[in-house]
């Protein structure tokens, strides 16, 4: 049976396909043997994509907004490798419309450390001038990590793209949060992009992807909280 161990610093631990993983507080994913965060969905420049495509003036500052978490993650743990788990950008121009400052900073993350930007379907050809690797999946302890889960019993799968979010209730009202969502065999992490909404676990998109019972693992403000198959609600 699947279980969520506290951790310390907020997060919750767990055995992935026989992988014991750490899910951070802040939506990342902490590979400590080899020291390794794996973010997903950071759509970096989202606010001057829905500028420029719809006239809608999101406030211009959620990417400097998801690099600060990004950051802080990086002064907590000092990994030696990062990750980003495809839709790193929310469109193929997105690197274009980076502000020098931002772009500086993201050229800063690779000092020392190995940067890693998978694919995924909102950026197919990754950055072109920023440092790093362009994959298409990674395979590391046993684990597959990939943008877009695939169809079927991906036993070690770690994926993005859905941005599963968890719904809970109470007698005092409801609250929905972005969230982990794992069977203990794959597991689909959430969106770390500033603006990025989130999609409930207990739609359609989830249905066949999880074997056994869910168990989500949502982002409070100073920690995870463990919400099990019979709690969740849908929208």
């Amino acid at each position: 049976m699947t279980r969520f161990e506290p951790s310390p610093c907020g997060g919750l631990q767990i055995t992935l396909a026989g992988t014991g993983v750490l899910l951070r507080g802040s939506g990342a994913l902490w590979l400590q043997t080899e020291r390794t965060l794996v973010v997903a969905d950071l759509h970096f420049e989202k606010g001057s994509s829905y500028a420029a495509r719809f006239g809608q003036m999101l406030p211009p500052y959620d990417t400097r907004e998801t690099l600060d978490r990004l950051d802080r993650e990086i002064a907590a743990l000092s990994p030696a490798r990062l990750i980003f788990l495809g839709d790193s950008f929310h469109d193929g121009q997105g690197e274009s419309r980076l502000s020098g400052e931002d772009a500086d900073r993201l050229r800063d993350l690779a000092q020392g450390r190995d940067l890693v930007w998978a694919v995924g379907n909102h950026d197919e050809d990754g950055p072109q001038d920023l440092p790093g690797v362009i994959i298409d999946e990674a395979s590391m302890l046993g684990l597959v990590l990939r943008h877009e889960p695939r169809n079927g019993h991906q036993p070690g799968e770690v994926a993005g793209h859905l941005h599963p979010a968890a719904r809970v209730s109470s007698g005092r009202g409801s609250v929905r949060r972005r969230c982990f969502v794992t069977d203990g065999s794959r597991l689909i992490l959430p969106a770390f992009g500033a603006f990025t909404g989130g999609l409930n676990v207990l739609d359609g998109a989830f249905a066949g992807l999880f074997e056994s019972p869910i168990l989500a693992a949502a982002l409070g403000k100073d920690r995870l909280h463990a919400i099990g198959p019979r709690s969740l609600r849908p929208d």
